[in-house]
């Protein structure tokens, strides 16, 4: 089945776009397996980012019956067109999902989406902060990963790989890591391997969040310069030293320690805690 949809690519005269960062999943055994681990329904309202030349989609529909697609490719509708003729109902979006408005499309197909997608390493983590932004109108996501990226989704604090994304993403959604994906699964065959990870959105944040924005300052600044210490790192967001150590002992958070020790929870507590804990100049309070 490899070899076939290498033929048809050859026979559409399709090549991958290094600018799009396409790298498509031509292995279709493996493309069943992670429709399978992925649970769509006939019942699930499934989009699909990316489909490429449809090794995923093809699968999609035969367990879901319809399917909308989001894909930015031109060149590559009529192939994805052929080879899911017959299979159940295509919906082709031709858009960039950087874009896309998924709240609008939940409210269209009138529910919750279901995302699975071989995601384009140029723009995996933007897109999943995207995804992420709209989390209340999805149900799960099933997306495959770098595995670098795929490992900081789900690294626990004080691990190697624990930054940014994975406080964004454990607090927001249940973060699992479902299978790796070797490279010649590919075409191109990229340089690494790659992850498959599901993530189902939490109805209510793992720890109550007051000011979101603000605890994705507070997190992008812990983890700024990781070399650090908090009460360091957090000077970038317009306090003095000693307004910083002010901040933490109030969180019952050492100065001392770094930003990839914090669990979810201190993350939480130490933005909750601001500003009303600490001596402020009136800058830091036009934070936006």
């Amino acid at each position: 089945m490899t070899d076939s949809i290498l033929a048809q690519l050859r026979h559409h005269g399709i090549h991958p776009k290094k600018g799009l960062g396409q790298h498509f999943l031509i292995d279709a055994h493996l493309a069943q397996q992670i429709v399978l681990l992925s649970g769509v329904t006939a019942t699930d309202r499934v989009v699909e980012i990316g489909p490429g030349v449809g090794a995923l989609t093809t699968w999609l529909l035969q367990q879901a019956g319809s399917l909308h697609a989001i894909e930015p490719d031109q060149q590559l509708l009529p192939l994805l067109q052929q080879r899911c003729h017959g299979l159940g109902q295509l919906t082709v979006l031709h858009e960039d999902a950087l874009l896309h408005d998924f709240t609008q499309l939940s409210a269209r197909l009138g529910g919750p989406l279901v995302i699975v997608a071989n995601l384009p390493y140029n723009i995996s983590t933007p897109l999943l902060l995207h995804l992420l932004e709209q989390r209340h109108v999805i149900q799960a996501m099933t997306l495959m990963f770098q595995k670098e990226v795929a490992d900081r989704l789900v690294a626990p604090a004080g691990c190697k790989s624990y930054g940014t994304l994975s406080v964004y993403c454990q607090l927001w959604c249940h973060a699992t890591s479902l299978m790796d994906v070797a490279a010649h699964a590919f075409y191109p065959p990229p340089k690494v391997l790659s992850t498959v990870v599901q993530l189902t959105p939490r109805q209510q944040p793992l720890f109550p969040v007051h000011d979101e924005p603000w605890l994705r300052r507070v997190v992008r600044a812990a983890f700024g310069q990781r070399r650090k210490t908090l009460r360091n790192a957090l000077m970038v967001l317009g306090l003095n030293s000693s307004q910083s150590e002010q901040w933490l002992g109030h969180a019952a958070i050492d100065p001392q320690r770094r930003g990839e020790t914090l669990t979810l929870a201190e993350f939480v507590q130490l933005a909750n805690s601001y500003p009303s804990s600490v001596s402020i100049i009136p800058s830091i309070l036009s934070r936006t």
